[in-house]
């Protein structure tokens, strides 16, 4: 195992910025920023010997700072949709700033993809960043100390471990917004994967905003079951409201009620490139988004020009609008408390 650091440019405060290379003894290598704590790479050898980068993303901070997509970004200290960009904590209202339609999305305009992490330690297989959010960054209570580690193992295994601790009660929801092509990540649509979602529920949404209705509905004969393995693409343009809504997939799955148990809960498959990836994590949910949204003619690494399609998210979180959902399991972190959570993506070939 090893740790490599190497310049990545210079961020829009001058800062200098770094990508770190961890790689194991099979020539497995996972490659991060202290830009947004971003995912850049992850290179693994597929059924035929050919390394191939599975992740979507950008060769300059200059594309991190224009991704509209969120490519590789951790995302904090909110993930996902706040209803209106408000929330109560007991008897008090905060207000966010609002970035999507009227509702606040990844904790808003300023979150944690665009700005520069503190790289707290370096390890021979691991990578720990740190940021601090202020009391009042996107209407947010507290001062907020937020970590995430990176790690690869021997076995392939990439992890992503969350801490965090605030001085005042607040939410805290973090998460990853990598894109994964098992095709590598300039071979075009991702549909022909195949794709396990070990979830039995899902969140509808209201409409086209993408607030969960509340509701918490069987996936059983609707095009949200995926609990037998099949192509993404199989039913993505079937005749259902909830698709027309998103444009696709882009909804919350209930892996399990509460944060717990460290549950398997998607296993995905690329039958051209025999490479596998099966997730774990101890979080309640998942949201599976097909990239419906990625535009087209996007440049990416190497050249690669992305569009609708080309890239699929699992990210684990807390369900959308949970801290204002009656059912829901809270992403509440309270005063002087620590949150820690944990998401593998682990990668064969069959």
């Amino acid at each position: 195992m090893s740790v490599t650091k190497t310049p990545f440019g210079r961020s829009r405060e001058g800062k200098e910025l770094s990508l770190y290379t961890i790689e194991n003894s099979k020539g497995t290598k996972v490659k991060v920023t202290d830009l947004g704590a971003t995912v850049v790479s992850i290179i693994f050898q597929d059924k035929n010997e050919t390394y191939r980068d599975v992740i979507l993303g950008y060769d300059s901070p200059e594309g991190y700072y224009e991704n509209s997509c969120y490519f590789g970004a951790c995302i904090g200290r909110s993930g996902n949709r706040i209803a209106g960009s408000s929330f109560r904590i007991g008897d008090r209202e905060y207000r966010m700033t609002p970035n999507e339609n009227e509702n606040n999305l990844h904790s808003g305009p300023d979150g944690f993809d665009r700005r520069v992490f503190e790289t707290v330690s370096v390890g021979e297989d691991q990578v720990k960043f740190a940021i601090t959010d202020p009391d009042g960054k996107e209407g947010f209570p507290g001062d907020f100390r937020a970590t995430v580690t990176y790690r690869l193992s021997e076995e392939n295994e990439f992890f992503l471990i969350y801490g965090a601790a605030c001085d005042q009660t607040t939410v805290c929801n973090m998460t990853n917004h990598t894109y994964f092509n098992l095709g590598g990540h300039d071979s075009g649509s991702i549909e022909n994967t195949v794709l396990w979602l070990g979830a039995k529920n899902y969140t509808p949404v209201a409409d086209s905003k993408s607030i969960p209705t509340g509701e918490i509905a069987s996936v059983a004969g609707t095009p949200f079951d995926f609990t037998e393995p099949k192509t993404i693409g199989r039913d993505i343009s079937a005749d259902n409201e909830q698709l027309r809504f998103t444009g696709g997939y882009d909804h919350n799955f209930c892996i399990q009620q509460d944060k717990g148990l460290n549950l398997k809960f998607a296993e995905a498959y690329c039958p051209k490139t025999g490479i596998c990836m099966e997730a774990f994590t101890d979080l309640p949910g998942v949201q599976f988004y097909a990239g419906n949204f990625i535009t087209e003619g996007m440049k990416g690494k190497g050249g690669a020009v992305y569009g609708k399609r080309n890239g699929f998210c699992l990210e684990s979180q807390f369900y959308p609008n949970s801290i204002n959902q009656d059912g829901f399991a809270k992403p509440i972190l309270e005063a002087g408390k620590e949150f820690r959570s944990t998401t593998c993506y682990r990668f064969s070939v069959r």
